[in-house]
């Protein structure tokens, strides 16, 4: 990726990636005393906590020992911190980190958030140990935009780009524009701006090799157009 994985382009970058299953399959759900939650607040948010409790620190426990074993971690190089429905593993080289939470418009349904940020290194996106380590985990490339920008610029921007232009972008937008759609020709993957942050989105779950390969595609198209709106995206 040359400079485009440069330490300081990743610093802000953070990859996500989320699954979902029904509250009841969580290994602390008990059909004969508990009931699925049917609205979002504090105790239901609380009672998950205490049903994914098994799986969660099941697979971040199981993640702390392949990490310190693929990476060659000393004691003092990692730590996880557990809480109600959150993790945390630290390590020298990145963060991960594991939410759950009840769907909003359905909270018979959880969601798990995993997020790696904090990247320390580039060097690291490279080392097969690591990108082995959490393949498969990821669908996305998330970061917020220092300072915002409005949509409709971001719109008339690639709608203005001339015909034939390099950057290859084409757009789409519902009709309050509370956020578009990007695509780049070649790049399977869709970058969707909200104004406030930008994510690049991929159609399966990838590895983080993959996904920041791919990301760096679509920042090359966005520099290629030549316009100071889009060119100051990414």
């Amino acid at each position: 990726m040359g400079t485009d994985q440069s330490a300081s382009a990743l610093s802000g970058v953070a990859l996500t990636g989320r699954t979902e299953g029904a509250v009841k399959s969580l290994s602390g759900f008990r059909k004969d005393r508990h009931s699925v939650p049917d609205a979002v607040n504090g105790a239901t948010q609380a009672f998950l906590g205490k049903l994914c409790e098994g799986e969660l620190k099941e697979e971040a426990e199981a993640l702390f020992q392949r990490a310190r074993t693929a990476m060659d971690y000393k004691r003092k190089d990692l730590s996880l911190d557990l809480a109600p429905a959150q993790a945390v593993l630290t390590t020298r080289d990145f963060t991960l980190e594991w939410a759950y939470s009840l769907k909003p418009d359905h909270p018979a349904t959880y969601e798990l958030v995993r997020t790696l940020h904090t990247l320390r290194s580039a060097e690291v996106v490279q080392l097969d140990a690591f990108d082995q380590l959490l393949s498969g985990w990821f669908q996305a490339v998330v970061f917020t935009l220092s300072r915002g920008v409005a949509v409709e610029a971001v719109i008339d921007a690639v709608e203005g780009l001339p015909p034939g232009s390099p950057s290859e972008l084409n757009v789409t937008y519902p009709s309050d524009y509370h956020e578009c759609l990007l695509t780049v020709e070649g790049v399977d993957a869709c970058v969707r701006c909200t104004g406030v942050t930008l994510s690049v989105e991929f159609p399966r779950s990838s590895s983080p090799r993959e996904l920041l390969t791919a990301f760096a595609d679509v920042r090359r198209a966005f520099a290629l157009s030549k316009d100071a709106v889009l060119a100051g995206l990414l």
